[in-house]
């Protein structure tokens, strides 16, 4: 075929269709760095938590002769001998009376044991810094040569409750407010939001009023949190009079905020049911509602579910509304009833990260992955119901 020289027009579409492709390749060029740049900012940001925080589930321990005698229980330092004295946690010497309290049998007698070790002494072993007088740092070396100083797995991060002794400070107190809670959260929330997505989506007219109502429960899924903590307080606290710090009013607060979380997802969940299902029950000459109860939601469930708990994975780790309801306060024990006081474990991070030891430090890098864990578990429960459960039409 002859060689036929090209058009004025045809270049130039010729020369406009290879600049698209060069945007497009820019395009994905810039997808694919930005994608690069927020992996590796998760990449450096678990690097970070994982390096500080693993050390925390390891606990300097140091074996030693403990004498349980009237001295002891009077004067409980007089239970270790003088070189290891300096070394043991405060908190094992104010265990000792009530020891002898709950086993009167360890009267008048002296056992080896392991006992918690003080902050810095953990530290240095660690090889982290920590303020020890040379002649310390020597017994702590002799220990461990000799045996008797050792890192145990901390049993006490997930047992103990809250102290100002970092060595003996836990999670187990935050971990119990935090199951109140969100048990709380999830009974108040569920059934009110559930029922009002099916009111809006399957009963109400669509007029003005209940546009409304859409528009607003859109807006209020986009408030900021603290806001909610102070309708909390302005409400459940100073209205109501329900106890301050308690798991009651977290419960109640942390509803208010997942309620919209809940009506929007369950009404996307009924949305997506096709008609057909309905108008084939309505054929058959039930109810609208037994309609909607017997065939929309149970098809619907998977979506409902999957929203709940997305809802509540996100209020697991609110802080800003807990604190205006008083739930940071220093809680060393567990609660026993939803209205005693209580913290929950974003607020105890948020405590220790204010602590001046340096101790804390580590502690705090550990709350933070097993709260972590624990919402990736809550968003991997989500996706697993979501695919299990879900239908295709």
């Amino acid at each position: 075929m002859p060689h036929r020289k090209l058009t004025k027009s045809a270049i130039t579409a010729d020369r406009r269709t290879r600049a698209r492709y060069r945007k497009e390749r820019r395009f994905k060029l810039y997808c694919i760095g930005a994608l690069s740049l927020a992996v590796a900012f998760l990449v450096v940001f678990f690097t970070s938590l994982i390096g500080q925080g693993w050390s925390a589930f390891q606990q300097a321990e140091v074996l030693v002769e403990v004498s349980y005698n009237e001295q002891s229980v009077e004067l409980p330092l007089a239970a270790v001998g003088e070189d290891a004295r300096p070394l043991v946690s405060r908190g094992f010497y104010r265990l000792i009376p009530r020891q002898v309290e709950q086993n009167p049998e360890l009267m008048d007698t002296t056992k080896e044991q392991w006992v918690l070790a003080k902050a810095d002494v953990d530290q240095y072993l660690k090889g982290k810094k920590a303020r020890l007088r040379a002649n310390e740092k020597k017994t702590v070396d002799r220990l461990v040569e000799e045996g008797r100083a050792r890192l145990a797995f901390n049993t006490g991060f997930f047992t103990n409750g809250d102290s100002k002794l970092p060595e003996m400070a836990g999670i187990y107190s935050a971990a119990v407010g935090s199951i109140y809670v969100l048990a709380l959260t999830l009974a108040f929330s569920f059934p009110v939001g559930v029922m009002s997505a099916v009111y809006l989506e399957e009963f109400a007219p669509d007029n003005r009023f209940t546009q409304g109502i859409e528009i607003n429960i859109n807006n209020l899924a986009a408030v900021p949190s603290i806001l909610f903590g102070l309708l909390g307080l302005a409400i459940f606290i100073n209205f109501f009079h329900v106890p301050r710090s308690s798991p009651l009013v977290g419960g109640l607060t942390l509803a208010l905020m997942t309620l919209p979380v809940v009506i929007i997802s369950t009404r996307a969940a009924l949305r997506a049911v096709p008609d057909t299902i309905r108008q084939g029950a309505l054929a058959m000459g039930i109810t609208r509602w037994q309609a909607v109860r017997d065939h929309v939601l149970p098809l619907s469930l998977p979506g409902i579910l999957t929203g709940t708990i997305i809802g509540l994975a996100q209020a697991m780790g609110e802080t800003a509304p807990l604190i205006i309801v008083g739930m940071i306060a220093f809680i060393p024990d567990a609660p026993g009833s939803v209205t005693e006081a209580a913290t929950v474990l974003p607020a105890q991070i948020f405590t220790w990260a204010g602590m001046p030891q340096r101790a804390f430090v580590e502690r705090t890098a550990a709350g933070i992955l097993v709260l972590v864990a624990v919402l990736i578990a809550m968003n991997a429960l989500a996706v697993y119901l979501r695919r299990r459960f879900e239908r295709r039409w």
